[in-house]
């Protein structure tokens, strides 16, 4: 189970990293997701701030992989339902069979409140609101960015000011 598991992300990355182009949100949001991902685990912060960037990234590979889908004419029935609910599982199921989610030591409250999870959920959902603005700003400017790298700024804003409200709050 756990080769097949390993072997399916490793071949899913490969057709990720072999795509031509993909421009739904542009390659250095989803690095500055991941090195603040990094970032924070290796700093030793609070889970939910590191789940905020879990969220993030995993929003913009939703979001990279459905503009593959798109270029490459690929359609069929729930694909957006598919591709959100599979990377989810990809990310969280690993979470939870390693112990780092559901451990009631880890929770916030009481034992069904995962810090984790809740940075995960609030993470997607800024980003995606970020991407979301963006691209709402964009249209009322004609199709331009008011000012350069506005698609990098734009998504990250949310969850850099999320990660300190919540630092914060966990303090």
């Amino acid at each position: 189970m756990k080769k097949t598991f390993l072997t399916t992300i490793t071949l899913f990355g490969l057709s990720m990293l072999l795509a031509k182009q993909t421009l739904a949100i542009c390659p250095i949001c989803t690095i500055a997701v991941g090195a603040g991902l990094g970032l924070s685990r290796w700093l030793g912060i609070n889970d939910s701030i590191t789940g905020l960037w879990i969220g993030g990234l995993t929003v913009s590979m939703i979001t990279w992989t459905e503009d593959w889908f798109d270029r490459k004419n690929i359609h069929f029935k729930f694909r957006s339902w598919v591709t959100t609910i599979g990377y989810y599982l990809f990310v969280v199921a690993p979470l939870y069979f390693t112990g780092m989610l559901a451990n009631p030591a880890n929770a916030i409250y009481s034992t069904w409140l995962d810090p984790l999870i809740i940075g995960i959920i609030v993470g997607s959902l800024g980003f995606w609101l970020g991407v979301e603005w963006y691209y709402a700003l964009k249209s009322k400017n004609n199709g331009r960015a008011y000012f350069p790298f506005q698609k990098v700024v734009m998504p990250i804003s949310p969850l850099i000011i999320m990660s300190v409200i919540f630092y914060f709050l966990t303090k």
